[in-house]
């Protein structure tokens, strides 16, 4: 059984979306035990400082989440990250990971360069929908590598 843990910075409010998120962890169950951790985000205003403040609050709070798995495959959500296919990704998931998707305000400066980077997509989208999206693939990948009928 696969191992997964999730760390996302900030929660689901949209209702549809966490419905959606919720579908594919009840379906994931038999094949991978997933975690999912809600980083709190910090809060910004538009001025420069304050950004600077929240993403350097951020980049604490992610040294110290990620520093509980020294053994763990460790990938941040990146839309410059690799781009896997579908195949590669399976391969990429028979493995204990962890998936890290950050907040609004992306990554730290200088913080993703010492991690793994994997892309859903060189396109920015919302990191609500980047859960349900990487949720998704996740289910996908287990049900291929248990030769589950799904992926066609």
């Amino acid at each position: 059984m696969l191992n997964l843990t999730l760390i996302v910075v900030g929660v689901l409010k949209n209702r549809a979306l966490q419905s959606l998120a919720d579908d594919y962890q009840k379906r994931l169950r038999p094949y991978a035990r997933l975690k999912i951790i809600e980083l709190a985000a910090s809060p910004f205003s538009e001025k420069q400082g304050s950004k600077n403040k929240s993403q350097e609050k951020l980049r604490l709070v992610l040294k110290s989440a990620l520093a509980a798995y020294p053994k763990e495959n460790i990938y941040l959500l990146n839309e410059a990250g690799k781009l896997y296919d579908t195949q590669e990704f399976c391969r990429l998931s028979t493995k204990p990971l962890v998936l890290v998707i950050a907040g609004a305000l992306g990554w730290p400066e200088d913080f993703s360069q010492d991690y793994q980077q994997l892309s859903l997509s060189p396109l920015t989208m919302p990191h609500e929908l980047a859960r349900v999206v990487l949720l998704e693939q996740l289910y996908r990948a287990a049900t291929i590598n248990n030769n589950k009928t799904y992926h066609y």
